[in-house]
């Protein structure tokens, strides 16, 4: 089959390699219809995230038709369509039966690896490093789905691939980070980034009650899209000082709730910090550029939250976290329990409360998605969203 593989920094290609096949009798096979580049395969794109291995399999925002079922699997039949979460997780451990799906801890078979850097082992995901168990991702023709029961949820209305595709993972990214911020009702949030997690944070925001939405970012097309299809406020961090700017805007007492949905490869918009980030960045003196998550922390009010969805993957530098503790501030954060909030979310499309699809700018092929990874990286040609239509 082809499929989009990893070779490097800034070199991915379309390859012909080996068909998926049933290894364990709880695993599906799927022919994908349509699977997202995502703004976190970017940071493998960019080189971020250790133990990529050349010849990876890409993607981890897939779904498509079953085509092939294991023996143990109950749920699922071949020809049914469904979309598949970005976390594995099996179901059945401590953290899955307490809803806390990407902290498997079973699913991921490099977890030995895992711990050394991280303490413990998160869940297994696709197409997302060796560190996270080394599956092939959903950039290709075909996929392996494991512990098929537990993870996708089938879509058995005539809703269109684009509306429910983001279920796999930017849709409930979005709504997690906005649970994540504690949201009372009339709430002034500040959203960091208006990439498709960000105009999904910015949506959940209005869902859970929020007052007032402010959205951050420099590239007009995301924040026009903020404007019109989430109708938040809108700072161009370039133009303005973001901190005085908050200020401002909520008569001195910062935004109650701030959301990082940048996270890792921030721009500092030529700031001190972000500049500094830079430099120590590229110089391999650090792992991930923290100026939002400080801005965030800087502007937040007492006693408010700041939630990140947005993905680190190392040490973060001069993180302000004096101002953390004697503000009063509650940090969360963490990969997405998909699977917590598919039936949710799938029942909101299906009621008109929400439209994902609004977010994708651009279809392509496998062939073409080299070429969109580059455009995706570069914010050319107004590309928000990519989707891959193998």
């Amino acid at each position: 089959m082809k499929a989009l593989c990893w070779y490097g920094k800034h070199d991915v290609r379309v390859d012909e390699v080996p068909d998926p096949k049933i290894i364990a009798p709880t695993d599906v096979i799927i022919r994908i219809t349509a699977s997202g580049i995502c703004g976190s395969d970017l940071h493998l794109y960019d080189g971020y995230v250790p133990s990529m291995e050349k010849g990876d399999v890409l993607g981890h925002e897939p779904m498509g038709i079953v085509e092939e079922v294991g023996s143990e699997v109950r749920n699922l039949r071949k020809g049914d369509r469904i979309v598949v979460p970005f976390t594995i997780s099996c179901g059945d451990c401590f953290f899955c039966q307490k809803q806390l799906y990407s902290l498997c801890d079973t699913s991921n078979p490099n977890a030995d690896k895992a711990r050394k850097v991280m303490g413990h082992s998160p869940a297994g995901l696709y197409g997302y490093s060796h560190l996270f168990g080394g599956f092939a991702g959903g950039q290709a023709q075909y996929l392996r789905v494991p512990f098929a029961d537990v993870g996708p949820i089938k879509i058995e209305s005539d809703l269109t691939d684009d509306q429910v595709l983001f279920l796999s993972d930017i849709l409930p990214t979005g709504y997690m980070a906005a649970e994540n911020a504690d949201i009372e009702p009339g709430d002034t949030v500040a959203v960091w980034g208006c990439g498709p997690v960000g105009q999904f944070v910015i949506q959940s925001a209005w869902m859970l009650g929020a007052g007032r939405v402010i959205a951050i970012d420099s590239v007009p097309e995301r924040l026009e899209m903020a404007r019109v299809q989430g109708r938040a406020e809108v700072i161009d961090f370039n133009q303005v000082d973001v901190k005085e700017t908050l200020d401002d805007m909520t008569r001195g007492r910062g935004p109650d709730r701030c959301i990082d949905a940048v996270g890792c490869e921030a721009h500092g918009g030529g700031t001190l910090d972000g500049t500094w980030d830079a430099i120590k960045t590229s110089t391999y003196l650090a792992t991930d550029r923290a100026h939002v998550v400080r801005q965030a922390i800087y502007a937040c009010r007492k006693g408010g939250t700041v939630s990140i969805p947005g993905v680190y993957v190392g040490m973060l530098d001069k993180v302000p976290i004096g101002a953390a503790f004697n503000k009063g501030l509650s940090l969360k954060m963490g990969q997405t329990h998909v699977q917590r909030y598919l039936k949710m979310l799938l029942e909101k499309i299906e009621a008109g409360e929400i439209d994902p699809s609004f977010v994708i700018t651009d279809y392509v092929t496998l062939d073409e998605a080299p070429q969109a990874y580059k455009t995706f990286q570069e914010r050319k040609d107004g590309c928000i969203k990519v989707v891959i239509k193998p």
